[in-house]
């Protein structure tokens, strides 16, 4: 039987399926800022989407921690952090962690700035505890390889793995890139355009490949011009646009999608990822009503209707 969690506690209804939490911003005596990292771009992120008026500290999924015994399903003893947008995700159509994607991180072994497999965990979480997900796609748009996941889910055929990422930078795990089923390698520079074609030609061609029943997208904004650790060129308006090609792929399949974070090494970076969380939500790809009372995946609908024979057991789970 799988262990008790706290983790899957639900949330007011009236929340939107964002989930953060102040701890994800990190501080040490002013040290972080001499990393190129933003240790507190997340709390930037939720400070802009309140100056929008789009969300209030109420209306937030406050993330929980991690006990030992979660953290067990894919590692040994060694991290506590965050977990709950995955289920989120599923039981609403879209979630969004503002903060995650740590896509180095594997069962074993941490690296990149990545200190647990986040990724990994959401996703054996959802198989061992969501019925009716047994097929997961992960789209990792983070200028990075993401090899921790892919090591993970090497030979797993539940996961299928599309990553688009600058060939020349780190990690360059040639082992990991086995895990891959859709690569796409980019070159030095590479701009809106050509970034932007390539996206939208290989998430239509994954999620018509297999259609899965959760999709991870990884969106990192790494991919920035300037970045100093990315190495390509995109606008923040392409990012905003690569967002949106993501979504809308994936809302007009009704597969729910979890999105993290991930990188992106400059300090606009925070304002691009809450402007395209706007974005999602003026062209109705994310809506909180909406989404309190829809549940994206055909299995689970199709639950629905089973019991709904059954006026007194009228559940999801």
């Amino acid at each position: 039987m799988p262990h008790r969690t706290e983790l899957y506690e639900d949330p007011p209804s009236a929340c939107w399926p964002i989930v953060y939490s102040p701890d994800y911003n990190i501080t040490f005596m002013g040290l972080e800022k001499l990393h190129p990292f933003d240790a507190g771009k997340w709390g930037k992120v939720i400070n802009f989407l309140k100056e929008e008026k789009l969300i209030a500290d109420d209306l937030i999924v406050q993330a929980r921690e991690a006990t030992d015994e979660d953290l067990l399903v894919v590692h040994t003893r060694r991290y506590l952090n965050k977990l709950k947008a995955g289920k989120l995700a599923v039981d609403r159509g879209w979630a969004i962690n503002v903060g995650g994607g740590f896509h180095h991180c594997s069962s074993d072994k941490g690296g990149g700035f990545c200190a647990y497999a986040d990724i990994t965990l959401a996703i054996k979480f959802l198989f061992e505890r969501v019925q009716g997900v047994s097929k997961a796609t992960i789209i990792d748009l983070d200028a990075h390889q993401g090899n921790g996941h892919e090591r993970d889910f090497m030979d797993d055929p539940r996961v299928y793995i599309m990553d688009v990422y600058n060939r020349y930078i780190y990690p360059g795990d040639g082992f990991a890139k086995r895990a891959i089923k859709r690569k796409v390698e980019l070159e030095w520079g590479t701009e809106d355009t050509e970034y932007l074609q390539k996206v939208h030609t290989h998430v239509e061609g994954a999620l018509n490949e297999l259609k899965p029943d959760i999709i991870v997208y990884n969106a990192g904004t790494d991919i920035l011009d300037g970045d100093p650790l990315g190495g390509l060129a995109v606008s923040p308006q392409g990012i905003v646009k690569r967002d949106e090609v993501v979504f809308k792929a994936a809302r007009s399949r009704r597969i729910p999608i979890l999105m993290v974070t991930s990188g992106g090494y400059q300090k606009r970076t925070a304002r691009i990822i809450a402007d395209s969380i706007l974005n999602l939500h003026n062209l109705g790809l994310i809506d909180k009503e909406q989404a309190t009372c829809a549940v994206q995946s055909p299995k689970l609908e199709q639950m629905i209707r089973d019991s709904a024979k059954d006026l007194t057991n009228l559940s999801l789970q």
